[in-house]
């Protein structure tokens, strides 16, 4: 029997099984003491205190009854902006508290864009890796974050290649940031998330799979290329110092309950007049510098992923990347 009587008043028919009276309680079972010899009779119920619900027997098995409402905390919550969802955006290191019930959430982990590189014709920063999926969460569960930071540009005289981006952490899901632009004396753009675009006449970085794009490889000098975006690889410079590469472009996504572009890949520079400096990808991609004048690449946007446009000639500066995102819902 899957029922004990409390009340002194309470009665169970042997006519038909009812019960009447004026209190009672489920039998606490764990899923494993269930299925090891509870009844199976059609309206057996327990109470299942592995899974903190009520459960009836039925002829197709075991169903939910009733259960505890699912509630978490940390990061930025909001129930409003996603019908009948509550959504929790990171944009620091955090932690997603489960308090009580059980669901399946959706996730959306998007590292630190790479820092674009400051040398005539130097390649865009590649966006950090984007990555979507859903997991199953429970009361006690402490989900640990970690949102990457965008990684440095560099000044022209250094003649160095970007710095990567920071990789984000959702649970044990890790995602890298993405590659830095190359730059004279290191032509070649990074490797991470997304490839980093190469400098005039260099190899850009290669993407991580499934979860970002390469950057563009160019062989005219005077001319960048563009950082890997989520969605595409970077372009690569149509040469003669007036065709930098474009970032490649991030993917969308409506986790939050608005469509936004997240990881796009940073411009290469140029060391002509405009319209040569590259645009950077949809997603937060910044865009290259031009010259002249001299002008700094634009740095990739905050809290999407974006990469940073590469430095112009004389002085020019790469930008740094976007930092970074992890965005968690559940219905």
């Amino acid at each position: 029997m899957g029922i004990q009587i409390n009340g002194t008043n309470d009665t169970i028919s042997a006519a038909d099984g009812s019960f009447v009276g004026d209190g009672f309680t489920f039998v606490n079972k764990t899923t494993a003491q269930r299925n090891a010899g509870v009844s199976t009779a059609t309206g057996a119920a327990i109470y299942n205190t592995t899974t903190n619900q009520l459960e009836v027997y039925s002829p197709a098995g075991w169903v939910v009854g009733a259960q505890e409402p699912f509630v978490a905390t940390g990061g930025t919550k909001d129930t409003t902006s996603r019908s009948q969802y509550a959504v929790h955006t990171f944009t620091s290191p955090g932690t997603l508290v489960v308090t009580s019930g059980s669901a399946t959430g959706e996730y959306l982990v998007v590292a630190g864009g790479g820092g674009g590189a400051g040398i005539p014709g130097g390649g865009g920063g590649g966006a950090g890796g984007m990555y979507t999926g859903s997991t199953s969460v429970s009361a006690g569960g402490l989900y640990s974050v970690s949102v990457g930071n965008g990684g440095k540009g560099k000044f022209y005289a250094a003649a160095q290649q970007g710095n990567d981006g920071e990789p984000s952490v959702f649970n044990s899901i890790s995602i890298p940031g993405g590659g830095g632009g190359g730059a004279t004396g290191n032509v070649n753009g990074r490797s991470g998330g997304s490839g980093g675009g190469a400098a005039s006449g260099g190899t850009g970085g290669s993407g991580s799979a499934n979860i970002g794009s390469s950057g563009g490889t160019g062989t005219q000098n005077y001319t960048g290329n563009g950082g890997g975006g989520a969605g595409s690889n970077g372009s690569p410079g149509t040469g003669g110092g007036v065709g930098s590469g474009n970032g490649g472009s991030g993917l969308s996504s409506s986790i939050s309950g608005s469509s936004l572009y997240y990881a796009g890949g940073g411009g290469g520079s140029t060391n002509s007049n405009a319209p040569g400096n590259g645009q950077g990808g949809a997603g937060g991609g910044g865009a290259g510098g031009q010259y002249p004048p001299a002008t700094n690449g634009t740095t990739g946007t905050t809290n999407l992923g974006g990469g940073g446009g590469a430095g112009s000639a004389a002085l020019g500066t790469g930008a740094n990347g976007g930092s970074g995102v992890v965005i968690i819902a559940y219905g």
